[in-house]
């Protein structure tokens, strides 16, 4: 396997897992893990802690490659361009949004993109600019 390079099918799936991470976390639909425990809050079952210890330990992963791949200002850029282009679909009347849970669905998806990007930057950025990203090593 070369680890230079990443398939159309690893960035799709990079974008699915982390469209899966935020939409499995919290969504307006009502069948999230959010809903699932503020049901029987505080009394939650070794199942549910489970399942939002295993929740935030991909989260931690997932934020922590799209800070380093993006860095702070990377990410603000990929907001900014999804920003500015959900205002031309508006503008344009290619996209409608009526109350809060249309808003609550963009966002959403919106945090499940820049994730995505941010776990696949680092593959484009190499493939690019022919330079490797290399994390800061502490010594002894």
């Amino acid at each position: 396997m070369n680890n230079n390079t990443m398939s159309p099918g690893g960035v799709l799936a990079r974008m699915l897992a982390a469209q899966a991470l935020v939409l499995l976390t919290a969504n307006p639909s009502g069948h999230s893990y959010i809903h699932w425990v503020a049901a029987v809050f505080p009394h939650l079952s070794a199942l549910q802690v489970l399942c939002g210890l295993l929740l935030l330990i991909v989260w931690v992963i997932y934020a922590t490659a799209t800070l380093r791949s993006l860095g702070w200002f990377g990410v603000g850029l990929v907001v900014a361009l999804f920003a500015a282009l959900i205002w031309l679909a508006v503008s344009q009347g290619w996209l409608h949004l009526t109350g809060g849970t249309a808003w609550s669905w963009l966002a959403l998806i919106i945090t499940g993109f820049v994730l995505g990007i941010g776990m696949c930057w680092s593959f484009a950025r190499r493939r690019l600019s022919g330079q490797a990203d290399v994390d800061e090593v502490h010594g002894p």
